[in-house]
C-alpha cells in the first residue's frame, strides 16, 4: 500500500466508531491509553467503545488477570484478551450479541522509563468476532518501539494500535495489505513487527509462515522466524540466552550437504560448550529474501517458498527468514537476543566471497570494520570443505587461500580459532553444486534423488511440476 494512500489515524478510529456494528473494550498497560485515546479523540466514541482500562499496579493486574512470571509477554496479553472479551459476552451479548461484532484489543507494553536504557517492546492482540455471533479469533503481534523518547513511543504505539484494529475489520482478507498498513503514519525507524500470528476459527486458512514472510518483505522486520512444527515464534522467545549454530542458504532444494554441513557443525560447535548449553543449543535454517526474490521483478513464488520452509520443517530445522544480506548484520540480529556462543556455517564459496568488497561497500572501515562486527561477539565461522573438479584438489579452510592483501588477516581469524574448518563425511556430496540438483530435477533425471533427503522430495517434484 503506497504511504500516501493511508488513511489518517483519526480518520481510521472515526470510521470504526461510526459503524455501530462494531463494539468492544480497550485494555493497555505500559505506555497509557494511547490507542484508546484516538478513539475518545475521534467523534461517536460511544458507538465503538464499551469501556477502556489500564491496570498498572502489578497487584491490581494478577487480580484482574491472574499472576503472571512476566507482564510483557504473549501468555499476558492472552490473559488479557480472554478476561476482556468474556465480560463482553457475559454482560452484552443479550443486548447486542445479534447486531455487534465484538472485540477486545490489548497490549502490555515496556516502553521507556526514567533513566531507562532496556529494550522497549509489546504485545499486542485483538481477539474479534468476524460477524455478529459467531466465533472469536485472535491477531497477535509483537512489537519493537525503537525511537528514544518515551513521548515519540507512545505516538507510535497508538497509531499502531489502530492501525492494527483498522486492520483488522478492513485489510483481513489481504496479507500484503495488513501488514503494509500497520505502519501508515508512523515515521520511518520508530517500531520493528518481527511476530504476527492469526489464530481461531475464522482464521483457520491463514498460514502464519506466510505472515512471517511478509513482515520481512514488507521490511517491517530484518528477520522472522518459525519452529519445526510452523509455530510462529518471537525471536527472543526461542533465542533468549541460548547458543546458537545457523547456515544460511537458499535450499532449493534442500539436499544431503545442507544435513551433512550441519551435522559436522554440531559435533565441532557443541564440543565447545558447556552440557547446559548443549541442552539448550538450537540450529537454525535461515533463507535470506536475497534467495527467495526471483531473478525479475521483486514477486516472491509464495507456494515455493512454503515449500521449501515446509521440507526444512519436515527435516525438523527451525526455520529464519531475512533480509540480512551482509554476514555482519546477521551477527548483530543473533546477538541482539543471546550472549551464548555463535556458529555460522558457510561454504568455501561464501568465504571467499566475505573478502570481496561488496560486503563492506556502505562501510567507512571497509573490510576491517565488516569483520569487526562480524567477530564483535562470541561468533566463530565454521567452513565446508570444497572440491575442485578440474584438479580434484580438497580445498579446506586450512589451505584456502585469499587474496595476498588479506593473507595476514585470514591467517589471524584462523588461528585464533574465529574460522575453523570441518570435514566432509563422504566426499560424494561434493560432486554436484545444488544447481546441478536443479536441472536434474528440471531436466526429469531421477538421479537427482539421491541427493535429496526424503524430506525434501514433495518440495522438488513440485517445482518440476511448476517450472518444467
Amino acid at each position: 500500500m503506497n504511504s500516501s494512500d493511508a488513511a489518517s489515524t483519526y480518520s481510521k478510529a472515526l470510521q470504526i466508531n461510526l459503524d455501530p456494528s462494531k463494539y468492544g473494550a480497550f485494555a493497555e498497560i505500559g505506555a497509557g491509553q494511547e490507542v484508546a485515546n484516538w478513539f475518545f479523540r475521534a467523534s461517536a466514541t460511544a458507538g465503538t467503545m464499551a469501556k477502556a482500562t489500564s491496570a498498572y499496579d502489578m497487584t491490581m493486574s494478577d487480580e484482574i488477570y491472574g499472576k503472571a512470571k512476566r507482564y510483557v509477554s504473549r501468555e499476558r496479553l492472552i490473559a488479557m484478551l480472554d478476561h476482556e472479551y468474556s465480560l463482553l459476552e457475559q454482560r452484552l451479548s443479550e443486548e447486542r450479541g445479534e447486531k455487534s461484532t465484538f472485540f477486545a484489543y490489548c497490549n502490555t507494553v515496556r516502553a521507556r522509563g526514567y533513566k531507562d536504557t532496556g529494550e522497549c517492546h509489546g504485545w499486542m492482540g485483538i481477539r474479534l468476532q468476524l460477524k455478529p455471533g459467531g466465533p472469536a479469533s485472535n491477531i497477535l503481534m509483537h512489537v519493537r518501539l525503537l525511537d528514544k523518547e518515551n513521548v515519540d513511543q507512545m505516538d507510535a504505539l497508538g497509531t499502531l494500535g489502530v492501525n492494527l484494529i483498522y486492520a483488522a475489520f478492513f485489510h483481513r482478507n489481504n496479507l500484503q495489505n495488513f501488514v503494509e498498513s500497520l505502519v501508515d503514519n508512523i515515521k520511518p525507524g520508530s517500531v520493528e513487527v518481527d511476530m504476527l500470528k492469526f489464530r481461531g476459527e475464522g482464521f483457520r486458512y491463514v498460514d502464519n509462515r506466510l505472515c512471517t514472510l511478509q513482515l520481512v518483505q514488507s521490511g517491517l522486520t530484518d528477520a522472522a522466524m518459525f519452529l519445526p512444527d510452523g509455530e510462529v515464534v518471537q525471536p527472543a522467545e526461542a533465542l533468549y540466552k541460548r547458543p546458537i549454530s545457523l547456515i544460511r542458504g537458499s535450499f532449493d532444494p534442500v539436499t544431503h550437504l545442507h544435513l551433512d554441513m550441519l551435522r559436522q557443525t554440531r559435533e565441532s560447535f557443541r564440543a565447545e560448550l558447556t552440557e547446559q548449553q548443549q541442552e539448550d543449543a538450537i540450529e537454525i535454517c535461515e533463507i535470506s529474501m536475497n534467495n527467495t526474490l526471483r531473478d525479475k521483478g521483486e514477486d516472491v513464488d509464495h507456494v515455493e517458498f512454503l515449500d521449501r520452509v515446509g521440507a526444512l520443517q519436515a527435516l525438523g530445522k527451525t526455520v529464519l527468514i531475512s533480509r540480512c544480506f551482509e554476514f555482519h548484520r546477521i551477527a548483530a540480529y543473533l546477538s541482539r537476543y543471546t550472549s551464548g556462543p555463535i556458529g555460522i556455517v558457510l561454504s568455501i564459496g561464501l568465504l571467499n566471497e566475505l573478502f570481496k568488497e561488496k560486503w563492506s561497500q556502505n562501510l567507512a572501515g571497509g573490510i576491517l570494520e565488516s569483520f569487526g562486527r562480524l567477530f564483535k561477539h562470541e561468533l566463530s565461522l565454521y567452513v565446508y570443505p570444497w572440491k575442485n573438479r578440474n584438479t580434484g584438489e580438497l580445498v579446506t579452510a586450512e589451505n584456502f587461500t585469499v587474496a595476498e592483501s588479506s593473507s595476514h588477516l585470514y591467517r589471524h581469524f584462523l588461528e585464533n580459532n574465529m574460522i575453523r574448518s570441518l570435514e566432509c563425511s563422504d566426499e560424494t556430496l561434493l560432486t554436484h553444486t545444488s544447481r546441478d540438483i536443479q536441472r536434474l530435477i528440471l531436466s526429469g533425471n531421477d538421479s537427482w534423488k539421491q541427493h535429496v533427503p526424503k524430506e525434501a522430495h514433495k518440495a522438488a517434484k513440485h517445482k518440476a511440476q511448476t517450472q518444467g
